[in-house]
Formats: structure tokens, sequence, C-alpha cells
């Protein structure tokens, strides 16, 4: 399991033209679900991003976390974090979980967010989205499980 972090000031997913979820100040979260991840990954990577200290404090040190300063986060589900791009100029997606197996994991991710009691809003998964943001910093985080 991957997931790209951007510390944003606002972010916003649009679906045919539609704004269909849009968040303030936090997190907009990528990610990409593998076929070896399990439900036990999600909820560590859940755990590690709630914890994560990526947002300043009076002097300026990254020592607040997403729980500490109360943001909202967007979670958008990006199997392309997946690929494997070593060989040639293709890049190879069988590191990635089918899509039914993806999307319970990403779903659990969400779900183990949602229990901090922050704003946990998603984009539509398999659904072609336009993502929007303002990258605060820029600040941008890659985990994996």
């Amino acid at each position: 399991m991957k997931a790209l972090i951007q510390r944003v000031k606002k972010a916003s997913v649009t679906i045919n033209g539609e704004l269909y979820s849009s968040i303030g100040a936090g997190m907009l979260i990528f990610l990409g679900v593998e076929k070896t991840d399990t439900i036990e990954n999600a909820g560590k990577l859940a755990q590690k991003v709630l914890n994560l200290r990526i947002f300043e404090d009076e002097n300026d040190k990254m020592n607040f976390s997403i729980l500490d300063k109360k943001g909202e986060i967007l979670v958008v589900s990006q199997f392309t974090l997946c690929a494997d791009c070593r060989k040639g100029t293709r890049p190879g997606f069988d590191n990635a979980a089918p899509p039914d197996r993806a999307n319970g994991l990403y779903e659990d991710f969400v779900k183990f967010l949602s229990t901090s009691g922050l704003i946990v809003k998603t984009g539509k998964f398999r659904a072609m989205m336009d993502v929007s943001l303002v990258n605060d910093g820029p600040v941008t985080f890659c985990l994996e499980k």
C-alpha cells in the first residue's frame, strides 16, 4: 500500500464537470493498493498518516499532526502508484490489486481515518477525476505500508 500525501490549503475532486468533494486545509492522499496488501496494512498506514508530523508549529518546525491541527483529509484512489517503471518506457501494473480487492482496502483505509473524528472525504473509485489542489509548502511525502 502506498500513500502519496500532500499538505494542502484546499483540494477538490470534480467528475464529469461536477464537484464531487472538497476540503479546506489538511491532506490530500493518493492511495495505491497492491496485491499483497491486507486490512492490517490499511490500519497501520492510516495510523501513520494521522500521526505524521508535517504541520508547522510557531517556530516553523514540523511538529504537528493532522490530528493536532484538526485538518481535513481527501483520499483519492490511484492505482498508478503501484506501477513498475523499471523496465522500458511503459509502466507495468502487475503489482496493483484487482479492482474489487483494491476498492475494499481503499474503503477500509478511509474508515480507519474516519475513526479519528476528522472530516474525511473521498474521490470515486475507478472514476476519471479532475483533482485540484493548492499545495501548502509544497510539502509532499510518500509512505509505504
